[in-house]
């Protein structure tokens, strides 16, 4: 990848587009990021940079990493990433990583953690199909035929069943980017984004333009 950045996802709102067309988007500050140490191909094998991301005060932060964080400066962050861009070799610890690297137009992946949905049926889980609701039927709502007869006469893998639902890493490929404002750090993206508010967010160029 070309460029990528840390982001956190601040809600959902709508906006005009130049056709006059009205779109659902979603709100990003992206950035800024602080490169606190750079990786190089003689040192560590790959090239590539590690972030800090949402600064906290230095109390939230424990005593390895507040040495680490003061190796470029007296702030510390929340998170820690690496980002392994084509452009890490043109950064230096102390620099800083903007929503500037982003231009209106530009076509991103967004990965994150989606919602977690706790303990859900096969239904909910899996878009299966409910069973008869009339009064005799006495199956509504379950997992349907769990397997083959005598023979084999066990459960085969795969097979769709309740269970936890959500809090997987998702990616969304090509989402456009609508809008960027560099003044308050904030990168509108039309469509969805996995995550609830306030999630971390890994944007960086499609792999699919």
């Amino acid at each position: 990848m070309k460029k990528a950045i840390l982001a956190k996802k601040l809600g959902m709102t709508q906006v005009f587009l130049k056709n006059g067309r009205m779109a659902g988007v979603t709100v990003l500050e992206a950035g800024p990021c602080l490169v606190v140490q750079k990786k190089t191909d003689e040192n560590d094998g790959y090239s590539a940079v590690q972030v800090g991301f949402m600064e906290i005060p230095a109390r939230k932060a424990n005593k390895p990493l507040r040495g680490h964080f003061e190796k470029t400066g007296k702030t510390y962050y929340r998170f820690l990433r690496e980002l392994r861009a084509d452009s890490a070799a043109s950064y230096n610890a102390g620099d800083l990583i903007t929503c500037a690297i982003f231009k209106e137009g530009e076509f991103i992946d967004i990965s994150g953690v989606s919602k977690g949905k706790g303990f859900q049926g096969a239904i909910k889980r899996h878009k299966q199909s409910r069973g008869p609701m009339s009064h005799g039927s006495k199956y509504h709502r379950g997992v349907g035929s769990m397997s083959s007869a005598t023979s084999p006469g066990k459960v085969k893998k795969g097979k769709n069943l309740p269970g936890h639902m959500g809090a997987k890493k998702v990616t969304v490929q090509n989402l456009e980017i609508i809008r960027v404002d560099t003044d308050k750090n904030v990168i509108l993206v039309k469509g969805a984004v996995p995550g609830p508010k306030g999630a971390l967010l890994f944007l960086k160029d499609t792999v699919k333009a």
